[in-house]
């Protein structure tokens, strides 16, 4: 009886010492699977973590590029188109200033595609003479172009004072104008006239009834009237090149 006993009580103890030692497996196992479930999920929380933030980045670095290569297109194409606008406008420039410069040839009579500018006609051309104040034993001559174009007036006025003049007045050299006078229709030329000397030193003095105008480029002279029908004249009488203006016509 108490050796049965004492057998029944040690089998008891070591079943049962069995099942703590087996508990305490399942609890170490269990234990450590979720130690290592643990740095696994938070292995894949971070992974997961970064890998957001990390597309976030790129994305917004690739809107980043693309907008800089956005703005430099804008950039290039407004350069461009600011270029060609000034290409464009000094196009139009040059060809207005083209355009101006062969309408001023024109006007001036030069350049190979406009005609010549003639001589004026005589028989188109009103001249008149006229006495003056100043200076003194002067007169002025005046031709105006009543022609429809551009005429010119070479040089001076032929003179030829009364009926038995043998020749024409002289030049005064020292008025040559540096280029010929040129006369749209309705413009004036001038021409002063030195009737005798002031000072009475001049000879064969004698007054004359009328005058007679040659322009160059006509063979016929024109009759022009004196004023009050006569005017003094000795051999200091000379005539001046055509000028543009009066003044100027009166200096000599």
């Amino acid at each position: 009886m108490n050796v049965t006993a004492y057998r029944r009580g040690r089998t008891v103890r070591t079943i049962a010492a069995s099942i703590v030692a087996v508990a305490a497996l399942s609890v170490t196992a269990a234990c450590s699977g979720g130690g290592d479930g643990g740095s696994d999920n938070a292995g894949k929380a971070n992974s997961s973590a970064t890998a957001p933030a990390s597309g976030t980045d790129a994305q917004g670095a690739d809107k980043a590029e693309g907008g800089k290569e956005n703005q430099a297109g804008k950039e290039n194409q407004a350069g461009k188109e600011n270029q060609g606008g000034k290409e464009n406008q000094g196009g139009k420039e040059g060809a207005t200033g083209v355009k101006d410069a062969k309408s001023q040839t024109q006007k001036s009579g030069g350049g190979s595609e406009s005609e010549p500018v003639g001589d004026c006609d005589i028989n188109k051309t009103a001249i008149t003479v006229q006495n003056v104040k100043s200076p003194v034993n002067h007169m002025l001559l005046k031709a105006t172009n009543k022609a429809g174009v551009d005429c010119k007036l070479v040089g001076y006025p032929g003179l030829k004072f009364g009926a038995s003049a043998q020749a024409a007045t002289p030049v005064n050299e020292d008025s040559k104008p540096q280029a010929v006078v040129m006369l749209a229709p309705g413009e004036s030329a001038y021409a002063g006239i030195t009737t005798s000397a002031a000072d009475g030193s001049g000879a064969e003095g004698g007054k004359v009834d009328s005058l007679e105008v040659f322009i160059d480029g006509s063979e016929d002279p024109k009759p022009v009237e004196l004023p009050g029908g006569s005017v003094y004249v000795d051999s200091a009488a000379k005539v001046t090149y055509w000028q543009t203006d009066a003044q100027t016509a009166l200096t000599w």
